[in-house]
């Protein structure tokens, strides 16, 4: 992708490949499909969150794997290669937000689900909006600038534990 979405194609990559045009087409019948197979594939490792019984680690971990994702695997780079597309593009966007963000937004709904459980968490805690208070600061510095740490990573989940914390 040196040359950009808008200049991959499904040709390049079974000559970069080493594979007939005919190999490519009958897995992926479009580039839109072929990039969000590889932003699945990249993003899958990074969104599952083990209950560890403590509410605060999890809700970090579910700040840190994106985080982790984007500044330390193959992720970072495509997702960076991608986002105006998925924003622009419904062919790929709506499939990546019906897999990558959903099984993302599915993940924190359990974390919330257990933290409400444990009382932790207020009851009327709400999981989507969850999912952006956490997730949303990552992707905003990955797109406007700002370091991504533990600290930052840190302040995110405090901020959003003030807010949902049971009385």
């Amino acid at each position: 992708m040196s040359e950009g979405f808008a200049g991959l194609r499904l040709e390049h990559v079974a000559a970069r490949a080493g594979v007939g045009k005919a190999t490519i087409y009958r897995r992926w019948r479009s580039k839109e499909e072929l990039a969000q197979a590889l932003l699945a594939d990249l993003a899958a490792p990074h969104i599952a969150v083990d209950d560890t019984g403590d509410t605060r680690e999890e809700l970090l971990a579910a700040v840190l794997n994106p985080m982790r994702a984007i500044t330390d695997t193959d992720f970072g780079p495509v997702i960076r290669a991608l986002l105006s597309q998925i924003a622009k593009n419904p062919t790929l966007g709506d499939p990546f937000r019906a897999t990558v963000v959903q099984a993302r937004r599915n993940e924190v709904a359990r974390l919330i689900a257990r933290g409400i459980e444990r009382g932790d968490l207020r009851p009327d805690a709400d999981a989507d909006i969850a999912t952006e208070l956490l997730v949303g600061p990552v992707y905003f510095r990955l797109m406007f600038g700002g370091k991504l740490s533990v600290d930052f990573a840190e302040r995110v989940v405090d901020s959003v534990l003030r807010g949902y914390a049971a009385p």
